[in-house]
């Protein structure tokens, strides 16, 4: 554990001012920007620590939102994303507004509900180059782009991949009432195995199919 400098003592938690909420190291908090019109910052409290005149300071390390970051928001990016970076900083315990909840993508995913409060990360983000770790994640759909937990996806029952309604030519409201799904690709590859069955029949077998009569 890091020293305490002379005169400043550690401390285990930290009341949010005007709620019944406690803030502790490793929780997650809402922290009041300088500029109204923006959304509150999100941290991670890593140290909370009084001086001598019992004013609270906090040590945080900050998580950027996608626009936030040099790269910028894009696509696959979630609204309620979160990049976990490597800026460090001090401030005051009164900046604190509240607390929220910064999930694992996978867990994330699976929530039933999402709150105003809730949020996920998935990448470490490095402030001064702009890199992220993992560096690389898997893709989806012929668009070829990560996963978006906002966004719709239907699974194939052939390559089990996921696409996206839209690249498949679809509406979301179509996309939600599919029993079934194929994509072009598994559907071209069950078309020509089913044209490769109509050749299957023994030379030494003579059949013979009577066509249907088509209804007037």
């Amino acid at each position: 554990m890091a020293k305490t400098k002379p005169g400043k003592k550690d401390l285990d938690s930290y009341n949010i001012k005007g709620t019944n909420k406690v803030v502790r190291p490793g929780d997650c908090v809402l922290m009041r920007p300088a500029d109204s019109d923006k959304p509150p910052y999100v941290a991670r409290v890593e140290k909370i620590e009084a001086d001598h005149r019992n004013n609270v300071k906090v040590r945080v390390r900050w998580y950027y939102r996608p626009e936030e970051s040099i790269g910028g928001r894009r696509q696959f990016h979630g609204a309620k994303e979160l990049f976990l970076s490597d800026h460090y900083d001090v401030q005051s315990a009164h900046t604190i507004e509240g607390k929220c909840t910064v999930h694992t993508f996978k867990n994330y995913t699976k929530l039933e509900n999402v709150g105003a409060e809730d949020y996920f990360c998935r990448f470490e983000y490095k402030a001064a180059t702009g890199g992220f770790t993992p560096d690389r994640v898997a893709v989806y759909c012929k668009c070829e782009m990560p996963y978006n937990p906002d966004d719709l996806m239907v699974q194939c029952e052939g390559c089990k991949d996921w696409f996206h309604p839209s690249c498949m030519g679809m509406t979301i409201e179509e996309a939600k009432k599919l029993d079934h799904f194929l994509c072009s690709d598994c559907s071209s590859d069950v078309d020509a195995k089913r044209s490769l069955n109509t050749f299957s029949v023994s030379p030494s077998v003579e059949a013979k199919v009577e066509p249907k009569r088509r209804k007037r």
